[in-house]
């Protein structure tokens, strides 16, 4: 069995990597870390994500469904405030939702980037215990 120590990044698919790159820093505050011809790195806090170059984006979410998505912990603060920033910005806010029971839960605001990637943020209140790995 391979034991990871995290994740390091993940990828968000796009079209049109210079719009991305001014929606995710200038709209959303995400810090560019770097930049090839077909990548731009980001940092979410102390993690890590990439947005790459895709000629066939990722669009599998039905109509104001969010089942694929990228998920982003946010402060209490910060939740209130996405949610008046972002529709005086022209992003809509498809759907919001309380969690007070499942695997994670808190308050969720979820949008789509303008390649229609699903983007959560969450005010997250209880997130699953770590495994105990001792026998």
């Amino acid at each position: 069995m391979i034991k990871t120590e995290g994740v390091l990044h993940f990828t968000i698919p796009v079209k049109n990597l210079d719009r991305a790159e001014k929606f995710y820093t200038d709209l959303l505050g995400f810090e560019k870390v770097g930049r090839t011809e077909r990548i731009v790195f980001l940092r979410a806090g102390g993690d890590f994500f990439n947005l790459t170059y895709s000629e066939n984006p990722i669009t599998l979410n039905a109509a104001n469904r969010h089942e694929i998505h990228s998920a982003f912990r946010v402060t209490p603060q910060v939740y209130d405030a996405t949610l008046k920033l972002l529709p005086s910005k022209g992003v809509e806010i498809f759907k919001e939702e309380n969690r007070e029971s499942g695997v994670f839960v808190g308050r969720s605001a979820y949008i789509r980037d303008p390649d229609g990637n699903v983007i959560e943020f969450i005010d997250l209140k209880r997130a699953p215990s770590p495994r105990n790995t001792t026998a």
